[in-house]
């Protein structure tokens, strides 16, 4: 029936049919040129070379990597990636103005490390000798270990947000164990008092053999000692960074007045850094986390009332956490085994920053050469007691290398009414020690082990 119709129109109107014909066809054809040009362009404009040249361009989540030294320095130079990777190169592009007697001009400049540009066959420098690397290119391009934790490390100015300025907390956090007992110690600088002072805390739990013990201080210190950190003193307690070494002073008192002092000394793996992440929501709130030691080794003796704690040739953890922490909740949890360091969590805003239940979680696993797998499609199941306390906790990692269950079994737990710094108040957190049983393959790791860990999460009274 079409084909009569069509005969029959191009009998009656020859010239007309041919026509449309031929508007058709070309219509055809320029949309499928418009198309292929499309394609060609988009490739183009994703294409590394247009960075300076390589074959591949690494980008963070919001476009810019936030811990680019960090990369630099242990990712891209690991055992597992360092032999594939030719030449790396950072470069950051923005807008400069250039103000003359004639008026203003808007220039788009381009900033990058001479040697590591040329070494990726960029055009713009081929030709530039006299362009060459200044000491603080070479920071970059030759990052010293040190360096980068103590950049990583760092404490951050507290953000101009007016309406969430007295729930800014930042925090350095150690925890170690030995055959006989462990310690979380946290290092906490909370918000502005009067101006130029800070309140802050330090907070020592000891557990020996299932019996904990709280010891603390509570003072202020200067806005300029913040700036110091990771080299941070809070009363008679300090943390010093010395290479890439810790060094942990602490003396402290419970309630009924026992002391507890000693230096503790952890020392990072090679390859055990977890780059920075931080979260920005509604209305400023931002909060951040950085793994400086996924897994380390610790050194020292802590003394309480005379009896000797030695955590000599003992297994450390280092993080630090910074942000707006009124009505901020999390769960967390870390576990170490072999040359194998895993880490969970998941973090809940208040709602109006930002939905807490689309908030994702992560799991992270770092080996001897630096990152195994990581995974962002992660749940955190707690099973409770009748008291409302965890039992149990099942975290299920999934992704392109991923496939884990952790299950940790709840061994203890100390309880921290959150008051202070508005942190969650009104609910109770709780820090968990247990025993993790694994189950998986991350990367081209299969994963079966029973090993001591820990766990944080919190409660409603």
């Amino acid at each position: 029936m079409i084909f009569t119709l069509a005969v029959r129109s191009l009998l009656a109107h020859p010239i007309r049919t041919a026509v449309l014909a031929a508007g058709f066809g070309a219509g055809v054809a320029v949309m499928a040129i418009l198309l292929g040009v499309a394609e060609v362009v988009l490739q183009q404009a994703r294409a590394p070379e247009l960075a300076g040249g390589g074959d591949v361009l690494v980008t963070g989540v919001t476009g810019s990597v936030t811990a680019a030294r960090a990369l630099l320095g242990s990712t891209l130079r690991s055992s597992t990636l360092g032999p594939r990777v030719a030449a790396a190169s950072p470069w950051r592009r923005t807008t400069s103005y250039l103000i003359t007697s004639k008026g203003t001009r808007v220039v788009r400049t381009h900033g990058g490390i001479p040697s590591r540009e040329r070494a990726l066959r960029d055009p713009e420098t081929a030709d530039q000798p006299d362009w060459s690397d200044t000491p603080a290119d070479r920071a970059w391009s030759s990052p010293d270990a040190g360096d980068v934790l103590r950049a990583v490390d760092r404490f951050h100015p507290i953000p101009d947000v007016p309406a969430r300025a007295d729930s800014w907390a930042e925090w350095l956090y150690f925890n170690g164990r030995s055959a006989g007992a462990r310690f979380y110690l946290t290092f906490l600088v909370g918000p502005s008092t009067t101006a130029g002072r800070r309140r802050a805390t330090v907070r020592l739990q000891l557990d020996q053999g299932g019996r904990v013990e709280n010891f603390e201080t509570n003072t202020e210190i200067d806005e300029h000692a913040v700036r110091m950190a990771p080299d941070l003193t809070i009363g008679r307690n300090s943390v010093r960074l010395h290479g890439v070494k810790y060094e942990i002073s602490v003396e402290l008192r419970d309630n009924s007045g026992r002391a507890a002092s000693g230096t503790l000394v952890i020392t990072p793996r090679p390859e055990s850094l977890l780059p920075p992440i931080e979260v920005h929501g509604a209305a400023g709130w931002r909060s951040g986390y950085v793994v400086p030691v996924m897994s380390g080794s610790v050194e020292g003796t802590l003394t309480v009332d005379g009896a000797a704690v030695d955590f000599a040739g003992g297994a450390g953890y280092h993080d630090h956490n910074w942000g707006h922490w009124r009505g901020v909740s999390w769960q967390w949890g870390q576990v170490q085994h072999a040359d194998t360091s895993f880490v969970y969590g998941r973090i809940f805003p208040p709602r109006d920053a930002a939905d807490p239940s689309r908030m994702p979680g992560f799991m992270a696993a770092i080996g001897a050469d630096g990152l195994v797998g990581y995974a962002t499609d992660v749940t955190i199941d707690e099973t409770s007691n009748a008291d409302n306390r965890p039992r149990q906790i099942v975290v299920r990692g999934r992704g392109e290398r991923v496939d884990l269950t952790l299950r940790f079994d709840v061994e203890s737990a100390i309880v921290t009414r959150m008051n202070e710094f508005v942190l969650a108040s009104g609910m109770d957190f709780l820090q968990m020690r247990g025993e993790y049983s694994a189950a998986g393959h991350v990367g081209n790791l299969d994963v079966q082990f029973v090993a001591p860990g820990s766990a944080e999460t919190f409660r409603g009274r």
